[in-house]
């Protein structure tokens, strides 16, 4: 009884383990890089741009929307554009959006986003 329990065991797991395809090359979920190792830099520094446009729109978003916060508890009220800030000396000025980006705020929220051109 248990050698035909086992029996069953070990045919069930070959078939599971044989009905995969292992020649298959391995699907990445990363779209910015080859595999290939001759490409390997060229795919580390667009890796290292890309990198750096997300740090540099977070800071820049996060800095704005502390510095609305901030206009918002003195004044009492939302600034009506960015500019307001560089007139009021909030700020020094509007920091430039990545490259194909665009900063977009919304007034009656007092949100600052960047989002794609």
């Amino acid at each position: 009884m248990k050698k035909t329990l086992y029996l069953g065991l070990v045919v069930s797991l070959s078939f599971i383990g044989c009905s995969k395809n292992s020649d298959t090359p391995a699907q990445t979920t990363n779209s910015t890089t080859s595999g290939n190792p001759l490409t390997a830099p060229v795919d580390y520094l667009g890796a290292i741009s890309k990198a750096q446009k997300i740090a540099v729109k977070t800071i820049d978003t996060a800095a704005l929307n502390q510095t609305i916060q901030l206009f918002n508890a003195q004044e009492g009220r939302n600034p009506k554009d960015l500019n307001e800030l560089v007139e009021k000396k909030y700020i020094g000025n509007i920091p430039d959006a990545p490259y194909g980006m665009k900063i977009v705020y919304d007034a009656s929220a007092g949100q600052v986003k960047v989002v794609k051109q």
